[in-house]
């Protein structure tokens, strides 16, 4: 904890010399209308050497903080426009100064090369989205997605790898605009194969508008991969080697090739590691105490690819198609041995040794067609068709043997499974805007529609003969198809000192669910197909009111309705089984859960930001430690009555010269409540808090340095878990060579090696206490060498078509300186 306070010092310092100088500008077109997302440089007049860059707000307006004395001007551009520069001003270091006025005319010839450098900020905080910037970060070498996740501002990974943005659940997972259709543990374990080389940035969205899917209660975690936006033929290479307790191989490279007619981009990226994991599970139910220790190796093997061609037909038009996918191999070995003992006389009765393993293929392709039409007077047509295709093979062969106190073997019982799953989705969705009463005007459309296949096959295995057999009563098929239909209509508008935004969003959700497979009806095997069917239709309201008079100190008041249908393993009925004693499975009863959340948020100086949050939750997912013929544990999804939770958020970003900063600390009261029935009550609350910080250094001739720690207090994990306090710290160092062309990095996360999870849970008469840790300390070594043109950016970045019914599928295995910089 001494070393979390140390870290948080700089933070507190920041408040006091917070104070210094501020410019301030205004940003115009011809027509007298305010230019959002202008981008700014502030320079000296004496060289005109870069000092700082900011992007205009929603009024225009922007802010630099903490100038030293003399004479700058700013220089402006904007997409469409003619670059400009104010007239010089002075500072003298007392007081704030307001710079000229900058009014830009629209382009009448074709931009030919601007180039600009500088470093983006590790976070950017904007009034939508916190965006957490990995490119050019050393201690985002040699990480993976989810572990970028555990340090990202608000996100909690419990120790089932599931996700939480200021504890709330429903989060809503994106690549590159497009949800992965993925939950659970087949989420996480595509999420471990997104090298962190292949990963621009990521954006954590609080409160989407009606534009987006009404799922996710908690927000959008939108991965956004590298695309090359520059002119010319272009590329870059990359080769990286971690070593934990294993070493762990990772390389890549990415190509673009760009003129005024098309642009070709592609990448791939392979990933070859190995990482152990520890958990220790202790269950008291009735008479009996189960003591398991279990030592977990993943072997992964992933190839990932993006590729992809944009044509611009003329200066208003643009067509692309697009294609990114993975193909992963992921060979788990599961050793775990569990002492079985009679609690009244604390005798050991037997053991149960089990050496599990399972071979898992989980191929992922994307493909996007896309078209984009914007011209000179506000009007924007985008429309995109997606199809996506998952394949996931589990092949699991469990040996359960059992010993007596003294080791003699007494029995044994063998099983095998084997449950391929198959998701296809299909989706359209357009998009338009246009300007409309002195405001922007947006509506919209989408249906898609989902099919997910599920095989289950489970066989008994004879321990002398290795004769399988079909276990008929817990082998079965189950098939899921949804197709939601929606349409939206938003709007905003910017008043004399404030703002608005307001939509609606209609859905409506056709589904429904078959499993087929054999029961035993008094002695008779006969087929069974149980089906279930689900027509709702639901409106999604939001709006927001931002108070921006005093640009300075702007006030920003919320309000949205969302919803989070089950992911559809969850609904699936099959029993996945863990061990002889532990399994999961999914609850076909399972009913979605709708969130209604009110915000308020202050912005002070561009830089300091607050905000308090309230929602409720209701018919929440839960998961539950059940408990089935007296003694075995099941893991399974139920809806809890509600949750309502509180959150207050605070984050600044500081730089001082060589030194910058970037504090964020979340806090938030919840309470889960339910009644299920006798001696199986929900009734559980938390004060709790997760505070992340970002140090960076410029060292001189070329070397930077990177500290990152983060820390998670006791909290709930997924409504009835109590979970134990986690931190960690990692730091790193950077070296440009080649000219600036390429890079060295070296790092090491987890130095102290306190990433260790612990978490207990009480229900239904049985007493759980768990506990692990993985292979969180590493040493990351990398090498990037970047080569060809790098002159203008493009200003196209697309986001795809496949939205909430892509995150739910099959879960097989149970900114530092002033505004925004560029």
């Amino acid at each position: 904890m001494k070393k979390l306070i140390l870290l948080a010092l700089p933070l507190l310092f920041c408040a006091v010399i917070a104070k210094a100088q501020q410019i301030t500008g205004n940003v115009k077109d011809d027509q007298g209308k305010s230019l959002s997302g202008a981008t700014v440089a502030l320079k000296k007049v004496k060289d005109s050497a870069l000092v700082k860059l900011a992007a205009t707000n929603t009024s225009g307006q922007y802010a630099f903080t903490g100038i030293n004395a003399g004479s700058y001007f700013v220089a402006v551009s904007y997409t469409g426009h003619v670059a400009k520069s104010s007239a010089a001003f002075d500072v003298s270091g007392t007081g704030d100064v307001t710079a000229p006025e900058v009014v830009l005319v629209k382009a009448t010839g074709q931009l030919k090369e601007v180039v600009v450098a500088a470093r983006k900020p590790m976070v950017e905080v904007k009034a939508d989205k916190t965006i957490l910037n990995v490119e050019g970060s050393i201690n985002s070498v040699g990480q993976d997605a989810l572990d970028l996740l555990r340090k990202a501002p608000g996100v909690v990974v419990d120790k089932d790898d599931n996700l939480t943005l200021a504890g709330k659940n429903g989060v809503q997972v994106y690549i590159d605009g497009r949800p992965t259709p993925l939950s659970g543990k087949d989420l996480s374990d595509y999420l471990r194969t997104l090298q962190s080389s292949s990963i621009e940035a990521i954006e954590i969205i609080t409160n989407p508008s009606a534009k987006y899917d009404a799922a996710g209660n908690a927000g959008i975690i939108n991965i956004r991969l590298k695309k090359n936006k520059s002119y010319g033929t272009n590329g870059s290479i990359n080769a990286g080697f971690n070593q934990g307790i294993t070493p762990k191989y990772n390389g890549g490279f990415s190509l673009n090739h760009r003129n005024k007619h098309v642009n070709l981009f592609g990448n791939y990226s392979y990933n070859d590691n190995t990482n152990e994991n520890n958990i220790n599970l202790r269950r008291e139910v009735l008479d009996t105490l189960f003591e398991q220790k279990s030592k977990l190796n993943i072997d992964n093997r992933s190839h990932n690819f993006k590729a992809g061609a944009d044509y611009f037909l003329n200066r208003r038009s643009t067509i692309g198609i697009m294609a990114n996918g993975s193909f992963s191999d992921m060979d788990m070995n599961n050793y775990s041995r569990t002492d079985i003992s009679y609690i009244p006389n604390k005798q050991l009765d037997r053991v149960l040794i089990a050496d599990n393993t399972n071979a898992n293929k989980k191929n992922n392709i994307n493909a996007n067609l896309n078209y984009r039409y914007a011209d000179s007077t506000g009007h924007e047509l985008n429309v995109d068709a997606d199809y996506g295709a998952y394949r996931n093979k589990s092949d699991q062969y469990q040996p359960n043997e059992y010993r007596d106190p003294d080791n003699n073997y007494l029995y044994s019982r063998i099983y095998h499974m084997y449950a391929p799953t198959d998701i296809d989705i299909y989706s359209v969705k357009a998009d338009y805007e246009q300007n409309f009463k002195k405001g922007r005007l947006g509506l919209g459309g989408k249906i898609s529609f989902v099919e997910s296949n599920n095989d289950f096959n489970r066989y008994d295995v004879d321990p002398a003969s290795g004769i399988k057999n079909l276990d008929v009563f817990r082998s079965n098929d189950f098939v899921y198809k949804e197709n939601v239909n929606a349409g939206y209509v938003n709007y905003n508008r910017q008043f004399k000192g404030f703002m608005i935004q307001a939509g609606l969003r209609v859905e409506n959700t056709h589904a429904t669910g078959r499993s087929r497979g054999i029961k035993d009806d008094n002695g008779t095997l006969v087929d069974y197909d149980s089906t279930f069917t689900r027509d709702y239709t639901n409106l999604f309201p939001s709006a927001a009111i931002t108070l921006n008079k005093k640009p300075m100190s702007q006030w920003s008041f919320t309000y949205s309705r969302r919803i989070d249908r089950p992911n559809y393993q969850n609904l699936n009925p099959f029993e996945f089984k863990l061990d002889e004693y532990t399994f999961q499975k999914g609850n076909t009863g399972l009913q979605p859960q709708y969130t209604n959340s009110f915000g308020v948020t202050h912005t002070y100086k561009y830089r300091l930001n607050t905000t308090l949050n309230y929602s409720h939750v209701k018919d929440i997912f839960a998961q539950l430690v059940d408990v089935t013929e007296k003694s075995k544990s099941f893991i399974t999804q139920k809806n809890l009555a509600n949750q309502d939770i509180v959150s207050l958020n605070i984050s600044y970003p500081f730089q001082y010269k060589w030194y910058s900063i970037f504090g964020n600390l979340n806090a938030y009261y919840s309470h889960y409540k339910a009644d299920l029935g006798v001696d199986r009550k929900v009734d559980l609350e938390v004060y709790a808090f997760t505070f992340f910080a970002q140090q960076s250094f410029r060292l001189g001739k070329g070397w930077t340095g990177e500290m990152s720690g983060w820390y998670s207090s006791p909290s709930i994990w997924q409504g009835t878990i109590k979970s134990s306090k986690i931190w960690s710290v990692d730091g790193g160092i950077q070296k440009t060579i080649l000219k600036g062309n390429g890079s060295i990095k070296a790092s090491v996360s987890d130095i102290f090696r306190t990433f260790k999870w612990r978490g207990t849970s009480n229900f239904a008469g049985q007493s759980t206490l768990a506990s692990g840790n993985f292979e969180s300390r590493q040493l990351k070594l990398n090498f990037t060498y970047r080569f060809g043109n790098s002159q203008v950016k493009a200003a196209r970045q697309r986001k795809t078509g496949l939205e909430e019914e892509t995150k739910r599928a099959a879960d097989s295995g149970g900114g530092i300186g002033a505004g925004n910089q560029k």
